[in-house]
């Protein structure tokens, strides 16, 4: 019988989906391309990289636009300053799917103002809206980068946040995925690039995706249930970890028959470290996703115990439980697909999602600070783009913003990260990201230069990147 037949009927169909994501433990089918080695000293050892979907606005959070207030209900020529819709950034930094002459997103004249007021927090005074208290109390551990740009005007932006692409351009590996690539593992029975709450759907799978780089690169979506963690990772009913433990030898020995008598088959070696892995897993990933092992002052911490903040709360915890066992790169949707897509209703729309998350990453911080892990582990905070400073209008709406990528807001902490810093600025009305900004692939340079990966030198033989995609790395947010 075939080894993957035998496999299959064995209760072991989890076997496709834990290689896919975790392939070549020993790297031996990445290509070229030297892996598992650092390029330099690394700064951080583990990544925590969470997204927001939808699309926070960049003025109710992180960067507060006064002139909003001033000027509200006047168009942007009626102010002092510069119409921003006549800069030729905003040529530089849009780009439509739908034909030019038909879009109207982006360039609503109608100035609206902050829906919420905002103050200067911490020693170093930077300003956040009311919307965050409790990560009002963790400013001086935050770098602020508030001159980001994309281009794509769409949801699709989802995707290029983690991948660098537009969506008309060819697709590109995730900023995960590079870092699966580049790194080995620290504990080599989970995987190295697990994710949390995502995809947030079908259509965003390229957001964890490897591509050309191979499936073994890709993020291992986890749920957090103890008794069912990864999809098809579980025994047969009726199945003792003895019988398992069985079949595996029994697969293993007619693998390394097979490998006998094809020693230069790396894919065969690379399959055979895979299985083990898999079986590893069985029970290392229960163990890591096991909340209940928490003290309730973590929970209370994390915001666990208020339904508001539960979800959120629980996936930024359970996050800090897989870096503190090794994994190199966690990405957390802390909610669904779009939720912060604030079309109408602003402000109650962002009340709401404001208290679903402040608490639990501020807790995150808190706790990784009393546990020593703000030196070993980085944290990004990030959405797929801002919101425009004009009133949308569309369909008669009066209470939102639409979707912005001319300039937003993102922001750093931990190992490697200035406190208390804020980089770069949009304009006056929060419309565009002064000076060169930074595209999203320069976000993704930062992170994996954190790492002790120069992005530049992660190379596939027959695939020729753009000098977009690699980015420059944000060294002003660096100590």
């Amino acid at each position: 019988m075939h080894r993957r037949r035998f496999m299959a009927d064995s209760g072991m169909g989890f076997f496709g989906l834990a290689a896919g994501a975790m392939l070549a433990a020993d790297g031996v089918v990445r290509g070229d391309t030297p892996t598992g080695q650092h390029h330099f000293a690394p700064r951080a050892k583990s990544v925590i990289w969470v997204f927001l979907s939808g699309g926070y606005s960049h003025m109710e959070t992180f960067d507060p636009k006064p002139a909003l207030n001033k000027y509200a209900g006047k168009s942007y020529a009626d102010t002092p300053f510069p119409n921003p819709v006549d800069s030729p950034l905003h040529r530089k930094r849009f780009r439509s799917v739908p034909a030019e002459e038909i879009n109207v997103r982006d360039v609503y004249p109608k100035i609206f103002p902050m829906q919420i007021g905002f103050r200067q927090h911490g020693e170093c005074g930077v300003e956040i809206t009311d919307w965050w208290p409790h990560l009002a109390d963790c400013v001086d551990d935050i770098s602020f980068v508030r001159n980001m740009w994309t281009t794509d005007n769409d949801h699709a932006a989802e995707n290029q946040i983690h991948t660098g692409r537009h969506r008309l351009d060819e697709t590109q590996p995730s900023i995960g995925a590079w870092a699966h690539y580049g790194l080995g593992s620290v504990n080599e029975n989970l995987p190295r690039f697990v994710v949390l709450g995502g995809p947030t759907r079908t259509d965003t799978r390229a957001s964890i995706d490897a591509y050309y780089l191979g499936p073994q690169h890709a993020g291992v979506p986890l749920k957090l249930d103890p008794a069912n963690p990864l999809t098809f990772g579980s025994r047969q009913s009726g199945q003792s970890a003895g019988q398992q433990a069985d079949e595996f030898r029994f697969v293993n020995e007619l693998n390394r028959i097979t490998a006998e008598e094809f020693p230069h088959d790396e894919k065969l070696q690379a399959r055979i470290k895979s299985y083990e892995l898999a079986f590893r897993m069985q029970s290392a990933v229960p163990e890591a996703v096991d909340l209940s092992a928490e003290n309730s002052q973590t929970s209370e911490l994390y915001g666990i115990n208020d339904a508001h903040s539960k979800v959120a709360g629980q996936r930024l915890l359970a996050a800090r439980r897989m870096v503190e066992r090794g994994v190199r790169f966690v990405q957390v949707f802390p909610s669904s697909y779009g939720t912060w897509d604030s079309h109408q209703k602003l402000k109650a729309n962002h009340a709401k999602m404001c208290v679903s998350v402040d608490k639990p990453v501020a807790g995150l911080l808190k706790d990784l600070k009393q546990r020593g892990l703000m030196e070993d582990v980085a944290v990004v905070f990030c959405t797929e783009f801002g919101r425009t400073p004009g009133l949308e209008e569309r369909s008669g709406a009066t209470t939102g913003r639409d979707h912005h990528p001319n300039g937003f807001t993102v922001w750093l902490a931990g190992a490697g990260i200035k406190r208390g810093h804020v980089h770069g600025a949009t304009d006056e009305l929060g419309y565009h990201a002064l000076g060169e900004g930074h595209y999203v692939t320069d976000l993704h340079a930062t992170v994996l230069h954190l790492l002790g990966l120069d992005n530049t030198k992660l190379e596939v033989p027959g695939r020729k990147r753009l000098d977009i995609d690699r980015g420059k790395v944000i060294s002003d947010i660096l100590t």
